[in-house]
């Protein structure tokens, strides 16, 4: 039996399932990699339902980047540096080996904690609860992200995906292996609310909005800056110059930032430098992953 459906049994209303055209689907939506989806599409009720969204991007990753790359050559722009890029998605799978080995044993944390614990029963199948839940994991994060910036220990497993000293989408995929471990127990106050098939999927999606963002080929959304988190935004957060450094930690939405004082508008007359403060001159991902 899988752990989570054992977890789940004491769960009402657990015999009714619910079925998506994603199913049995390798080739997610393109809309998945933007957040453009529709609750009623994307709304589950047990766990083991929910797609490994995420894993079945990697097309569109790869496509992504290529066409970054084309772009970028149209524009007579620097292209992606061959021994970085393979660096960032040696990182990337890397991570996904990660999950692999862990099976996503920090959800059992989650789940027991929803089947114990959980102060109120939202419906599954609720537009609201799907809302909340998207909400609710965009505030995490970026308590997560923040986190991960100022406490040392977290920063240790998050310098990975700062290394790099391009800012590209490649870069997007240039993360530790620990992540997942490192950042979960923020997520746990959800448990009392969220449902954990809602917050595993918006979890997903929350992540891989934030892929595209990664490129310096998208100058300005209008006004749409004022509320989400674009590569406007999230190339001043890699940046190494006094700045930019702790500021932009927004995933999906960059109103968290404007909300807690960490918002840094992009200056376009002054340079940006990305990577780390002192960057460590090595293109070996697994050294990388613990320098």
């Amino acid at each position: 039996m899988d752990i989570y459906q054992d977890l789940l049994l004491s769960d009402e209303g657990s015999n009714v399932s619910h079925h998506t055209d994603m199913e049995g689907s390798y080739f997610p939506k393109l809309g998945n990699m933007f957040y453009l989806v529709s609750p009623k599409d994307t709304t589950f009720q047990r766990v083991e339902e929910v797609p490994l969204f995420f894993r079945q991007a990697w097309p569109y990753f790869l496509a992504f980047i290529f066409v970054e790359n084309v772009i970028l050559w149209m524009e007579k722009k620097p292209l992606l540096r061959i021994n970085d890029g393979i660096v960032s998605l040696s990182h990337g799978l890397i991570q996904d080996i990660g999950r692999l080995v862990f099976r996503g044993a920090e959800s059992v944390c989650y789940i027991w904690i929803y089947n114990k614990f959980r102060i109120i029963d939202l419906p599954w199948d609720s537009p609201v609860t799907w809302y909340l839940a998207a909400l609710g994991v965009d505030f995490c994060y970026y308590w997560v992200h923040r986190a991960s910036h100022e406490i040392h220990i977290l920063w240790a497993q998050h310098q990975v995906h700062h290394s790099s000293e391009d800012f590209n989408l490649a870069v997007g995929l240039r993360q530790s292996v620990l992540q997942s471990w490192c950042g979960f127990v923020f997520y746990l106050p959800l448990a009392l609310v969220i449902p954990p098939a809602q917050f595993l999927t918006h979890q997903q999606f929350n992540l891989l909005y934030q892929f595209w963002i990664h490129t310096e080929t998208i100058q300005s959304l209008g006004p749409l800056e004022w509320i989400l988190n674009t590569p406007k935004h999230h190339k001043v957060h890699h940046g190494s110059v006094i700045w930019c450094l702790d500021k932009n930690y927004g995933g999906t939405l960059i109103i968290w930032d404007r909300l807690f004082g960490t918002f840094a508008e992009d200056k376009p007359k002054e340079e940006i430098v990305y990577g780390l403060v002192m960057n460590e001159p090595s293109f070996n991902p697994l050294y990388l992953q613990i320098f």
